[in-house]
């Protein structure tokens, strides 16, 4: 899935599931690598986070090599949820990356173990908390208004964080090539004085809204064959 996702962004992947009809679940702002440049994509390894590691060690015995731990600590900026001996254990489970609803800390150690790691940034203290943990704690991970299962994928870059239901990403994946493709394209006529207003034909635009307010750029641009809101 790394490798699919290579040449492309969770942008373009965005604009890919409004295209398709792809519900479209993105993390809250703020999640980021704490290498930048970091990507990571794979299946869901999903786990609910209640003040202990125990939870973490347990949802290891369950991974596949490549998929990536999505970590609800229910977006908690008060403690850090995972350090480098959880991330140690992760990598040494198979996993490629993790996504964290919440921060982390041992930044230092992340950056050397190299290991995908997404959060809100870095917090010293760990939990003090042991709270009560419920039935679905290793089938599914709420983050932010989004609830990820094992059936989902994550694609993550420096823009964020977003899932796709597995069932669908190829056909989000391919839709995202093309997008790619046309936004590269009408790139390099802009660089070469070709504005974007010519290539989308602006004018027209306006003049057809004009006489139809319902008319959307957003249809013109698939009538035109353009892309750059989707």
């Amino acid at each position: 899935m790394l490798k699919a996702f290579a040449d492309l962004s969770t942008p373009l992947v965005a604009d890919a599931c409004l295209r398709t009809g792809v519900p479209l679940r993105v993390a809250p702002p703020g999640i980021r690598p704490v290498v930048p440049g970091h990507r990571v994509a794979g299946r869901a390894l999903p786990v609910r986070h209640y003040g202990s590691v125990d939870v973490f060690l347990e949802v290891f015995g369950r991974a596949e090599p490549g998929d990536v731990l999505v970590v609800d600590n229910g977006g908690r900026t008060d403690e850090a949820c995972v350090g480098d001996l959880a991330v140690l254990e992760a990598a040494a489970a198979g996993l490629t990356g993790l996504v964290i609803w919440g921060l982390h800390r041992d930044t230092p150690e992340l950056v050397e173990i190299g290991v995908p790691v997404f959060s809100y940034g870095g917090c010293p203290p760990g939990p003090v908390r042991l709270d009560e943990r419920e039935p679905q704690a290793l089938v599914s991970a709420r983050f932010g208004p989004h609830l990820v299962g094992g059936g989902d994928l994550v694609l993550g870059d420096e823009d964020g964080v977003l899932f796709v239901a597995a069932e669908r990403a190829e056909e989000v994946l391919t839709a995202a090539r093309g997008i790619r493709a046309t936004e590269r394209e009408q790139a390099r006529r802009i660089r070469s004085g070709d504005t974007l207003r010519r290539q989308t034909a602006f004018e027209d635009y306006l003049a057809r809204r004009g006489a139809d307010p319902s008319y959307t750029f957003r249809q013109h641009l698939r009538r035109v064959g353009g892309a750059i809101e989707e």
